[in-house]
């Protein structure tokens, strides 16, 4: 399932927009800070979901501007989708725990810098979420759009529990 898909159909479900509406309103609900959308897949899956009945084009514009509508069959695969996706658990795939697997490969001084470096980054992602939490208007977005922040502040809080531990146990020769 592509969340990326969900986004595109959930940001049109409001009304027709292109490309760069559909790329605004992503960035109104925050999706650059918690979702892995790469804004120039957002014009291949319009012309995508297009193909598939899912979008229509309601405007060509000059200079190549499309403006696309969500059809009956898009919001009824969006509404499927959106269910899926509040009963699907996948793991989260981070290039850290890749790294990780393979920490016996690097030198204790090694270990420990990256780890030190790593929680200076994570406590600055806290710290920065935190603050973005605490802004009261965020770009016009309602209000339940801050429940990802929230839960990716909280990953990024539990990651540097680990860290500091990890620490711990490196310098006390328990890891790796």
């Amino acid at each position: 399932m592509s969340s990326t898909r969900i986004l595109i159909l959930g940001a049109l479900l409001d009304g027709p927009l292109n490309g760069y509406g559909v790329r605004r309103r992503l960035e109104q609900m925050g999706t650059d800070q918690w979702a892995s959308v790469a804004f120039g897949s957002i014009y291949h899956g319009l012309s995508k979901m297009a193909e598939e009945g899912l979008l229509e084009v309601v405007e060509a514009g000059k200079g190549g501007k499309v403006v696309y509508e969500i059809t009956e069959h898009g919001r009824t695969e969006f509404q499927r989708l959106l269910v899926h996706a509040w009963h699907e658990i996948n793991p989260i795939i981070d290039p850290f725990q890749v790294a990780l697997t393979f920490m016996d490969r690097l030198g204790k001084q090694e270990i420990l810098e990256a780890l030190r470096n790593r929680k200076l980054r994570l406590r600055t992602f806290v710290e920065t979420f935190e603050h973005m939490l605490g802004a009261k208007q965020r770009y016009g977005a309602p209000p339940h759009i801050d429940e990802n922040l929230r839960l990716t502040r909280a990953m990024f809080q539990v990651q540097l529990d680990w860290v500091e531990h990890a620490i711990g146990e490196v310098e006390a020769d328990k890891l790796p």
